[in-house]
């Protein structure tokens, strides 16, 4: 079973040893990447790919609309991971536009368990109702809910403890808030970073 996708893994390893012979030596040295991704599972959107990172550059964290929910522990875990063991310097978390689990949260149709899982977009929906209810065109209101969800899980991850500790003892951490387009492959930046102890990169 599956044989197509163990072929593509091998011609894959042929093709990075035969571009860079020391690719996966390297690799197995060490983890030390920058940068935490919390993103959608969404198949679309390739966290190392969008931002041209090879493997070992970027650790990675997605969910179903990309949130940060502080009952979450693997979510925690990673965060707590990737902020006191690796000293990630940069977290981002990343939207993407036409997310289907946004979509998912406010339309209605009762899908079970994921329903739980999407409720605090909801709320985010209700804060901002009268916002939101003013975008006469669908798309357009659930693109800014996207948006409205990233600002929101940005201040999730910035009010976190183990965020909350880095910055307490000076260590340079920057939290930001972006959103993918699926339509034209770029990231928008929604200018909500906080944190660090220097200037962000």
């Amino acid at each position: 079973m599956l044989k197509h996708l163990k072929a593509n893994n091998a011609a894959w390893a042929k093709r990075m040893v035969e571009h860079d012979p020391d690719f996966f030596r390297r690799l197995e040295r060490q983890q030390a990447p920058e940068y935490l991704w919390i993103g959608c599972s969404d198949s679309r959107v390739p966290a190392n790919e969008i931002v041209d990172l090879d493997p070992g550059e970027l650790f990675v964290h997605r969910n179903v609309a990309n949130l940060a929910p502080p009952q979450d522990a693997n979510y925690l875990s990673v965060l707590q991971f990737a902020v006191d063991v690796l000293k990630v310097k940069h977290i981002m978390v990343v939207g993407h536009y036409g997310c289907g689990g946004v979509k998912a949260a406010v339309d209605g149709i009762r899908r079970g368990l994921v329903d739980h899982w999407l409720h605090p977009i909801r709320e985010v929906w209700n804060d901002h109702l009268d916002e939101l209810m003013a975008i006469p065109d669908e798309k357009a209101r659930l693109d800014r809910l996207c948006e409205l969800n990233v600002i929101r899980q940005v201040k999730n991850v910035a009010s976190d403890i183990f965020v909350q500790e880095a910055w307490g003892r000076g260590q340079p951490l920057w939290v930001h808030g972006w959103v993918y387009s699926l339509a034209d492959g770029l990231v928008t930046d929604l200018d909500v970073t906080v944190g660090g102890i220097q200037p962000a990169r």
